[in-house]
């Protein structure tokens, strides 16, 4: 029996189908999550503005006046009235060091004054009899120069009269000269006696100004001389923040300047500060001037606290955009742009220094380009947005 040959035709056309429907299958979705979603939203343009360029200085707050006080005399320590972070009033007694040294020193000085005014005195009364010894041999010379020439006394007679006449005049200015000594010694004597009886005020250390005090650095039974400290006190409520200035921005500030600090501590308070001094030379290791900037009143702030001092340096022209605008996903930054078929995308982008509540963006948004300033609560790509 003679086989025929199967016809290919049915298998290939099914083989066909197969192929198309496998063309055909569907591909993973493409289309953004929010398409086909509405979202209402404000929508604003990008534009360059003009923002002032700051440099950023760390600072320490320091006390605008503070004082460590020493001992201007040697003698122990009886007692210290204060402690730290104790108040004090000008005047308010703050040390008590053992005046017995110094008030012997001001008894024997008292004692040299009277030695001095008896002194005095003495010179003054052989002054007094010195001056009468001469006027009365002035007087006599007087009357024996009519007798001289009547002849009535011989010429060695008026030449004694002379020269007691001489010797009298010479004793007075010696007179005069003693007790003009002994009123210098007078005068020195006065002199030690003042500057024992400020020494014995010293043993009574007192404030200079009303303050806090921030250090104690002696206790009762220690030995203080002179130059010794005692205590570190602060003028309380005014305070600046110190810091250095690199030389290239020396041109940029001068004292009056207005200036940002931030301190980190107190919630990172932003106050007004002022550049309240600039020391005119800079420091020649690190090329720096050392500036102080006068921080306002009524702050709670604490010597030796952290702070930030944002001195402008200039202008530069960018975009900027408010920090609401921008979306940080992990590591991404971006915000949403809104196109021309008001549809929003999100675009990642570039930012640089916050100036406030706006941020720079350096790339990833174009001036002219419409963004979203509050992203909405549900915004997602794709979304078309309704302009409010």
């Amino acid at each position: 029996m003679k086989l025929k040959p199967v016809s290919m035709a049915l298998p290939l056309t099914v083989l066909l189908v197969v192929l198309a429907a496998c063309g055909n299958e569907i591909a993973p979705g493409t289309s953004a999550p929010g398409e086909g979603k509405k979202i209402k939203a404000q929508v604003v343009e990008a534009v360059i503005s003009q923002e002032s360029a700051y440099y950023e200085a760390v600072a320490t707050i320091n006390a605008r006046t503070a004082s460590t006080i020493s001992s201007k005399l040697m003698g122990n320590v009886q007692a210290v009235h204060v402690h730290e972070g104790d108040q004090v009033k000008q005047g308010d007694l703050l040390i008590s060091i053992d005046p017995r040294t110094v008030q012997a020193q001001r008894e024997q000085a008292e004692a040299a004054q009277r030695e001095a005014r008896r002194a005095e005195a003495s010179a003054v009364s052989a002054r007094n009899a010195a001056a009468a010894a001469a006027k009365l041999a002035g007087d006599t010379l007087a009357r024996y120069q009519p007798l001289l020439q009547e002849k009535s006394v011989s010429q060695q007679e008026f030449d004694e009269v002379e020269s007691k006449s001489r010797q009298a005049k010479a004793a007075l200015a010696q007179a005069d000269a003693m007790v003009e000594a002994a009123r210098s010694r007078v005068q020195q004597a006065q002199a030690t006696v003042s500057q024992a009886t400020v020494a014995e005020r010293d043993a009574a250390v007192i404030a200079p100004y009303d303050g806090r005090v921030v250090a104690r650095l002696v206790d009762e039974g220690d030995l203080a001389s002179p130059g010794t400290p005692l205590l570190t006190i602060e003028q309380e409520g005014l305070f600046c923040a110190d810091m250095l200035l690199p030389e290239r921005y020396i041109q940029n500030v001068q004292v009056g300047l207005a200036v940002k600090v931030r301190v980190p501590a107190l919630g990172d308070l932003e106050a007004d500060g002022q550049v309240g001094r600039i020391v005119p030379a800079a420091d020649a290791r690190s090329r720096s001037f050392e500036m102080k900037v006068a921080m306002p009143e009524g702050l709670d702030l604490k010597s030796g606290m952290f702070a930030r001092v944002f001195i402008p340096v200039g202008g530069s022209g960018g975009l900027l955009v408010p920090a609401t605008a921008v979306i940080h996903e992990g590591q991404l930054t971006g915000i949403y742009i809104v196109d021309a078929k008001q549809i929003a995308h999100f675009r990642l982008v570039r930012t640089g220094k916050s100036y406030g509540d706006r941020v720079e963006i350096l790339s990833g948004l174009q001036a002219g380009q419409r963004y979203i300033p509050v992203i909405p609560v549900g915004l997602t790509d794709g979304m078309t947005v309704e302009a409010i």
